[in-house]
């Protein structure tokens, strides 16, 4: 039996926030960065080369659409993944659409604990 349509709908409404969510190149590259773990919105400016108050403005839309969290350690906050299976979603992207060479923007030196633990 099918659905209700109410539910279908409210299914739809959801993955409609999920792709519009998605639909911006700095949320995008956002995504790619924190690929490999989390990161500071310090890391994230220092390679993505955005300003910090811009950049927060797109980790809240992925925090929203439920893609990311964050975790505060001390000044600094860190944000990760939660929802890995949207890596799936963009690499089928990619297979549509290849992506742009070279997602980071800057390979500058970042100031953060993270950074600078790795550095040493």
């Amino acid at each position: 039996m099918n659905e209700p349509p109410a539910l279908e709908k409210s299914s739809s409404d959801a993955r409609a926030q999920l792709l519009k969510a998605l639909a911006h190149p700095v949320r995008l590259a956002i995504l790619e960065a924190l690929h490999d773990g989390e990161h500071c919105v310090c890391h994230l400016e220092a390679h993505l080369g955005y300003r910090q108050a811009y950049i927060s403005q797109q980790l809240s839309v992925l925090r929203e659409a439920g893609l990311i969290e964050d975790r505060r350690d001390g000044w600094n906050v860190f944000y990760r993944v939660i929802e890995p299976r949207i890596y799936d979603v963009l690499a089928a992207l990619r297979q549509i659409l290849p992506a742009d060479k070279g997602t980071l923007a800057n390979e500058i030196a970042c100031p953060c604990p993270q950074c600078s633990s790795e550095s040493k």
